[in-house]
């Protein structure tokens, strides 16, 4: 056998796979190995055989498959069993594979061309003679494959081969009539795949997406950047649905005071007590305490009395923990800032009215 010329055909023939490789299907490399039976023309005038393969493949595509393969078989002459006839060979092999997903069995269909060779002794006269040739032959089947599994695969498979030789020293009565000889080929075997079996490709990590004005808050206020309409607010800072500082208002309704009286109520104390405890929430609050009066009296004593009153809201604030640096004053504004009418329409004295006017307020300066 030349094995040059053989491996080089091999190898050659299988060249162009490996640009086809993809990670869409499993494209090792495997080997193949099959053993069989060669049903020998009966025109050759040999018995039938055993056969052997041994190849190289892979898939290309997740359907084909391409496999380059040696072959041997070492038939007998019907008559003369002493003289030798055997044949070897190379072919290359596109098989189309039918698979479906969760069959165990795929089956498939071949095509194949390849070169053997025949070594074939005779007698000449009373001379034994030796013929060695080469020539084409082309093969077509089909078969049934399992998956890679469980690591090898099982290959039956039933071809027909076309062999080439017009130089057969055939029987005499086919001599001069063959051009060509066709062998039936039943064989069972392996398919051993190189190397680890594909992991399936992982899906890029989508591109981080830049954050959106709706999912930032630059200014830690609790508004997105998006409707955010004041991005510098500072801490400690009441803040509105738009993102800028509310004022807070502090209601001290009901800290009014006895007609002509500059003392703390039992009521108002209360309610200085919770105005007490919001300016201790926000300690960055300032507030202005500003005392009033009703109209009642000159505007001089009512302005000294307004004083009084705001001097005592100031001293239980102070008292209480809250920080004379928070607050401006004590301010009195007499009766100059009326929030209700101290007379009714007609002159008359308005009780209700000047009882409101009677107050002390804490006005947010910040």
């Amino acid at each position: 056998m030349n094995k040059k010329i053989l491996t080089a055909a091999l190898l050659g023939g299988l060249a162009f796979a490996q640009a086809a490789s993809a990670q869409e299907f499993d494209d090792r490399w495997y080997l193949t190995g099959s053993a069989g039976f060669n049903l020998q023309d009966g025109d050759r005038g040999t018995n039938d055989a055993p056969f052997a393969t041994l190849g190289l493949g892979k898939f290309i595509s997740p359907n084909w498959s391409l496999d380059g393969e040696l072959n041997y078989q070492n038939p007998n002459f019907d008559n003369n069993q002493d003289q030798n006839w055997s044949q070897y060979g190379v072919s290359l092999d596109l098989r189309r594979h039918f698979i479906k997903e969760g069959r165990g069995w795929n089956p498939y269909l071949l095509a194949g061309l390849g070169y053997q060779k025949s070594e074939e002794e005779y007698l000449s006269g009373a001379e034994l003679k030796d013929r060695k040739d080469g020539n084409l032959a082309a093969k077509v089947g089909v078969g049934l494959q399992t998956t890679f599994e469980k690591r090898v695969a099982v290959r039956a498979e039933l071809a027909y081969r076309a062999d080439f030789d017009d130089q057969s020293i055939a029987p005499a009565q086919a001599r001069n009539e063959q051009d060509w000889f066709g062998d039936v080929l039943a064989s069972v075997g392996v398919v051993i795949p190189l190397g680890p079996a594909p992991v399936a490709a992982v899906a890029p990590a989508p591109a981080p997406v830049a954050p959106s004005c709706a999912d930032l808050d630059d200014d830690g206020d609790g508004v997105n950047n998006c409707d955010d309409k004041c991005p510098n607010s500072q801490p400690g800072q009441t803040i509105g649905p738009d993102g800028c500082p509310v004022p807070v208002s502090i209601d001290l309704k009901g800290v009014n005071f006895d007609f002509d009286k500059a003392t703390l109520r039992p009521d108002a104390v209360s309610i200085l007590s919770e105005a007490t405890e919001i300016l201790k929430r926000y300690p960055d609050l300032r507030v202005e305490v500003a005392g009033h009066t009703d109209s009642k009296g000159t505007d001089a004593y009512n302005q000294k009395l307004s004083e009084r009153r705001a001097k005592a809201v100031y001293d239980y604030l102070t008292t209480n923990g809250v920080s004379a640096a928070r607050l401006q004053g004590p301010i009195g504004y007499g009766e100059s800032r009326p929030i209700a009418p101290n007379t009714n329409a007609d002159g008359s004295d308005n009780p209700e009215g000047r009882a409101k006017n009677r107050r002390t307020e804490l006005n947010v300066q910040n």
